[in-house]
């Protein structure tokens, strides 16, 4: 069966999700959208998946060990948060993490922790989950009201790095810096006045701070 109306209760409930973070964390789940991202996705998170007629004409071999609802290509762009959708959306279960968790995987790993202080760009936020996973950093711990994690443009320029690199939101994150500092790591962060970025190590015991745009 294809869903061809905007007003079915599927399509309401997607669009919602897509559009509205209190949604997305009254249900614990997140959107995901293309065909990378969709392959990159934990088979335990999977959650449902929904796909264009185009999309499962010309790409059905992705999709063929998985349950999916095939919706119209009209109504998949209004579930799609594109301007050129690829015909596919999924629907993911969050994750959840501590700040001991990523203290811990650090101490095996031997690497830097990213912390953001109210970063307010999606897109920002998304670069640097994926150019933190390509450093090698260890987790990133971000204050609560810092941007969603999980707003479709954080997702879609982690580029498949929101599953493999572990966050922590924090309602202090003064006292998370404190955390950080009991545990042997030190923190640091950018300043007009600061010494230059390679005067000192940021391969062991450490963390990286980074402010929100406006305010520095």
């Amino acid at each position: 069966m294809v869903i061809t109306s905007t007003s079915n209760e599927q399509i309401k409930k997607l669009i919602q999700l897509k559009e509205k973070s209190k949604v997305r964390k009254t249900t614990g789940t997140f959107t995901v959208e293309g065909k990378k991202m969709f392959v990159e996705i934990p088979a335990e998170d999977l959650v449902s998946v929904y796909v264009s007629e185009t999309f499962l004409k010309e790409n059905g071999e992705l999709v063929k060990d998985k349950k999916y609802q095939i919706v119209s290509d009209q109504v998949f762009k209004k579930i799609s948060d594109t301007v050129t959708p690829q015909g596919i959306v999924a629907v993911v279960k969050q994750k959840s993490y501590s700040i001991d968790y990523i203290i811990e995987k650090r101490n095996k790993e031997k690497s830097c922790i990213v912390v953001l202080d109210r970063l307010q760009d999606p897109g920002n936020m998304g670069t640097i989950v994926r150019t933190g996973e390509a450093a090698g950093i260890s987790g990133i711990i971000m204050s609560k009201d810092s941007a969603d994690i999980y707003n479709p443009k954080v997702i879609r320029s982690t580029m498949g790095s929101i599953f493999r690199v572990p966050f922590a939101i924090v309602d202090d994150l003064a006292a998370a810096v404190d955390t950080l500092k009991d545990n042997g790591i030190t923190t640091y962060a950018a300043h007009l006045k600061g010494e230059l970025y390679n005067s000192g190590s940021l391969t062991k015991d450490c963390a990286l701070l980074i402010g929100n745009e406006a305010r520095g």
